[in-house]
């Protein structure tokens, strides 16, 4: 991982927001893609040299009221605010503002499980910050288990996707999927975890490039829903819309849901479940 997280963050957000969207005039002559240093310095009340300094990794102690003047110049989501605020957090030594020090979570409340149980046959599953499989409902099992997710002892869906070479035909958009898996990984895991450091380092060592070009590429906040495509080796093509619902912090964990996204998938989803068709009904995004 970068030890200049915060300051990646900070200049990858700021290439993302254009100058109308803060009601700035777009000149003809912009080589920088988003915004120009010395927009956002103005904007927030800093000087072109302060924010130069933090996004080169050379400064690491903003003060709460600069980094609420970034993200209002940036136009931040709550999310986002959250993350930088814990990017910033690691990048000076302090305090976390969500410990993580302790080993990922392997159990799950009682009350969890029933949830879990509740929502059958909807296909959900539990992860802890690593992406270890922790619970899950048959529904879901009935999709992943047949391209081998569940197969390992402990299965965890971020080993599953870079090593193992049945998830690039189960996964058409392998590199997508592949994307926002690391990007969960880097944003739910600090710097200074040590449990983190040894999972990136096993991906290393396991998957290579593929892995390491997304650790060190720009971050950015994973997609908490959307749609997924999926090729069964039974029922074919299915496209699933999903929802991620985070635990509490204790907990350290997140439960994504799994709905069809079309009427072709709810049929597939009925015929792997056992229903008459028109069981799990199709969302659109």
């Amino acid at each position: 991982m970068s030890d200049n997280e915060l300051g990646t963050f900070l200049r990858t957000c700021r290439e993302a927001v254009t100058p109308a969207e803060v009601g700035l005039p777009t000149g003809p002559r912009r080589r920088t893609p988003g915004l120009r240093r010395s927009e956002v310095a103005t904007l927030a009340g800093v000087s072109v040299e302060y924010l130069t300094r933090l996004e080169q990794g050379r400064d690491r102690h903003p003060s709460p009221q600069v980094m609420g003047a970034l993200a209002d110049a940036l136009r931040l989501s709550v999310e986002a605010r959250i993350h930088m605020r814990r990017l910033e957090k690691e990048s000076n030594g302090g305090d976390p503002c969500c410990p993580t020090a302790s080993a990922p979570a392997q159990t799950v409340r009682p009350t969890v499980r029933a949830l879990i149980e509740r929502l059958e046959p909807t296909p959900a599953v539990l992860f802890n910050r690593l992406s270890d499989v922790l619970a899950y409902t048959d529904g879901y099992e009935r999709i992943v288990g047949p391209i081998g997710l569940l197969d390992s002892e402990r299965p965890n869906l971020i080993r599953f996707l870079f090593a193992d070479e049945r998830a690039r035909t189960a996964y058409p958009e392998w590199d997508s999927v592949a994307d926002d898996q690391v990007a969960s990984f880097r944003a739910e895991s600090m710097l200074t975890d040590p449990h983190a450091q040894g999972f990136a380092d096993e991906l290393t060592v396991i998957a290579g490039a593929a892995f390491t070009d997304r650790m060190a590429a720009v971050p950015r906040l994973p997609r908490r829903s959307g749609v997924e495509r999926l090729t069964h080796p039974e029922v074919g093509p299915v496209r699933l819309s999903y929802e991620t619902l985070t635990l509490p912090d204790a907990d350290d964990q997140r439960l994504v849901v799994q709905l069809p996204a079309d009427e072709a998938s709810s049929v597939a989803l009925d015929r792997l479940n056992g229903r008459r068709p028109g069981g799990l009904r199709a969302v659109s995004g």
